[in-house]
């Protein structure tokens, strides 16, 4: 009998030891290093699927190689291609993780039951009738998914040879476990090993591999950072149990931008996809209410309009509060300083509490203006136009300052109906003909100016 060999390993970061120390060495965590079994059986008799053909590799010169884009999965759901890039890319691998009962399963199962394509999903954690009770609720009447419910590699592969499936979806990678690693799943080399093997499988067969990952209590993905460096894609699902709204964001993409996100609202039937964000942020109201003021914001590459409220109050104790909710304190305390030094308004002496209305946080400098439009709103009592929208940073010096992209943030105020939006002055601006106003202000005195 082969002696059991046996290792450690890091937890935290999958850095591996020949004996057990109290802290890793390379992410300087401590107590994260754990011994584990790597004793492998013979793969000599192991084939991954391979129902297409095996693309060999040879070196090229680099002006002879193809640089046409490879046609890419249409996924049905807008969202999700727009944080993909376009689309799934053949042979693929993409990582999504979220905390628990976020939607990650819901999600994929969603899409698996939108693509016209025969999909493969496969579930460690829930059996085919719970899977089926989730789909009766979405598209009860899907004829190209197919559901597994295996933890074993070698059952899966099998599976797949017999059904040849366009895509395959794994629900999660920390529940399968393959023979050749004497570990229970879920453990570093578990992890390792049946990610490899399905990166085998993807690149030979030009698959493309959906994998759901299961998050730490520190938000990372659970298991090795080496998990993900190995996929192509690493997508996070964020959002709060308590509210409807989801964020898909892509923290790793090899074949497109990082920039973008897609926003969900979770429903009875399923994850509607938001195509315009800003119906979410800002609150319908029939009357005009003081200490509201609507700012231009871009969120990666996308452009949203936020609604931010202000209140000024009359300090009841000695020292007045600054409060600010999805909006950084320290930049409030520097605008009010601006505003007292610049403008000359004397809120010393008084309360000033920010909200960043639909629960998000915001750290676009461009909804300064916004910040002091409301504040200065408040304090006078009067109301800002609801036509009204500002995209601007605000200098110590009382200057207002450009920012980037200011032409996608006046086309898309003016798609959302606003009548005027309020720049710097100094931003090159080439657009024209277009039905929004744009005032240009160069100092916080010229927007008093305007407003009160």
């Amino acid at each position: 009998m082969a002696k059991v060999k046996t290792t450690f390993f890091c937890q935290s970061c999958g850095n591996q030891y020949a004996k057990w120390q109290g802290q890793c060495t390379a992410c300087k965590s401590w107590n994260t290093i754990v011994e584990e079994v790597i004793q492998k059986a013979d793969k000599s008799d192991w084939k991954t699927p391979t129902s297409a053909s095996k693309r060999v590799s040879k070196p090229l010169k680099i002006k002879e190689i193809d640089s046409a884009k490879e046609a890419r999965l249409n996924t049905f759901d807008q969202e999700f291609n727009r944080v993909l890039g376009g689309g799934i890319v053949p042979g693929s691998l993409t990582l999504l993780g979220g905390e628990p009962g976020i939607g990650k399963s819901t999600l994929l199962l969603q899409i698996s039951l939108k693509l016209p394509y025969k999909t493969l999903y496969v579930s460690g954690e829930e059996s085919q009738k719970q899977i089926k009770m989730r789909a009766e609720r979405v598209n009860p009447n899907n004829d190209t998914c197919y559901i597994l419910t295996e933890t074993k590699t070698q059952n899966i592969f099998k599976q797949i040879e017999s059904l040849e499936p366009e895509v395959v979806i794994i629900d999660s990678i920390q529940t399968l476990h393959s023979d050749y690693i004497e570990a229970s799943a879920g453990s570093i080399s578990q992890i390792k090993e049946c990610t490899t093997e399905l990166i085998k499988f993807a690149k030979e067969t030009s698959t493309p591999v959906l994998l759901i990952g299961h998050i730490t209590k520190d938000g990372h993905i659970a298991g090795p950072k080496i998990l993900e460096h190995m996929v192509d894609t690493v997508l996070q699902f964020e959002g709060d149990r308590n509210h409807v709204f989801r964020i898909l964001r892509a923290h790793k993409n090899r074949f497109g931008s990082t920039n973008e996100l897609g926003i969900y609202e979770m429903q009875g039937s399923g994850l509607r996809e938001v195509t315009n964000p800003s119906e979410i942020l800002i609150s319908k109201k029939d009357e005009e209410l003081s200490g509201n003021a609507i700012a231009v914001t871009l969120e990666g590459m996308r452009p949203l309009l936020i609604e931010v409220q202000a209140l000024v109050s009359t300090a009841v104790y000695g020292t007045p509060q600054r409060s600010a909710t999805g909006f950084n304190a320290k930049r409030l305390n520097m605008l009010l300083a601006v505003l007292e030094k610049r403008a000359g308004f004397r809120l010393g002496a008084k309360d000033v509490f920010l909200n960043i209305t639909g629960g998000i946080n915001v750290d676009d400098p461009a909804i300064d203006l916004a910040v002091v439009a409301a504040i200065l709103s408040s304090n006078e009592d009067e109301a800002i136009q609801k036509d009204y929208c500002f995209a601007a940073e605000v200098g110590l010096s009382g200057e207002i300052r450009p920012v980037q992209r200011v032409e996608q943030r006046i086309l898309e105020a003016e798609k959302l109906g606003f009548a005027t939006i309020f720049v710097s002055k100094y931003n090159k601006i080439s657009l024209k003909n277009t039905a929004i106003k744009i005032q240009l202000v160069s100092k916080i005195e010229d927007l008093v100016g305007y407003l009160v």
